[in-house]
């Protein structure tokens, strides 16, 4: 069995990425990109992969119960609302302060695993045409890379059609 190593110098958010990651052996380390983060092209630009290769997680607030919900999609969509809403139920804007609080991140750096509170979240049909995309690890600076297949196996979510269609 390999040991994963966590870096310890990671932000602490990051850290607790980290140690989520170490226990289910995803063996991908946490990258720290030189500029931030904070939007798809960011990313890209500091990981020199394509946007589309970006898995940005937008969250939104479902209105009949307060429940976070998160979809993950390719850097390059936008997310149909509608098409969420159809899925989920009629949702609302999610400020900073709810983010933080159903999730355990600050926008930018929303990681989709370990969050605070029961999410329910989306995996954009998107990113199954890529071998490797980039998500959020707790921290605008903070990234790591998986598959689309693993992402949809540790977040347990359910692949759907969220783009908006350009």
């Amino acid at each position: 069995m390999n040991t994963v190593h966590v870096d310890h110098t990671l932000p602490e958010s990051s850290l607790r990425v980290a140690s989520l990651l170490a226990s289910i052996g995803h063996d991908q380390p946490i990258v720290i990109l030189p500029a931030s983060g904070k939007t798809a092209s960011e990313a890209a630009a500091g990981l020199g992969c394509d946007i589309a290769e970006i898995a940005k997680s937008i969250v939104f607030r479902r209105v009949a119960d307060d429940v976070g919900v998160m979809v993950v999609t390719s850097g390059i969509n936008r997310v149909d609302v509608d098409k969420v809403a159809a899925i989920v139920g009629p949702l609302g804007k999610a400020n900073a302060q709810f983010v933080r609080e159903k999730t355990g991140y600050a926008i930018g750096g929303v990681c989709p695993l370990g969050h605070a509170e029961k999410t329910i979240i989306l995996v954009d049909q998107d990113l199954l045409k890529y071998k490797t995309v980039w998500v959020a690890a707790g921290h605008p600076h903070a990234v790591f890379s998986l598959s689309p297949q693993q992402l949809i196996a540790m977040t347990n979510a359910p692949v759907a059609d969220v783009a908006l269609l350009s």
